[in-house]
């Protein structure tokens, strides 16, 4: 077997890092159907909106997220292409077994 280049390894382990959080992997699954305003995410996912806020800041401050601004609302969408495949291996590894 090909052992992943050093590189590589950095960015996984750094992605890995940033979604370790379950509020976050709830965050991700949640944006992967659309893009949410930070009220909506917060509430869903039962948070006070300024923790969510600093999950959702982490996450684009690492380029998995971005976000717009409408009126008063800011809006949070998936921008890394690859996290509907990181959530769906997850789910793959994490469902039934026990």
């Amino acid at each position: 077997m090909q052992l992943l280049p050093d590189d590589l390894l950095e960015r996984a382990a750094e992605c890995l890092r940033v979604l370790g959080h379950p509020m976050r992997i709830r965050m991700v699954e949640l944006l992967v159907e659309n893009r949410l305003p930070v009220h909506e995410l917060a509430e869903r996912c039962n948070l006070p909106p300024h923790q969510a806020c600093e999950h959702l800041r982490l996450m684009r401050s690492h380029g998995l997220l971005a976000s717009r601004r409408d009126g008063r609302a800011v809006y949070y969408e998936i921008a890394d292409p690859r996290l509907p495949r990181l959530l769906q291996c997850i789910r793959a590894s994490c469902e039934g077994g026990d």
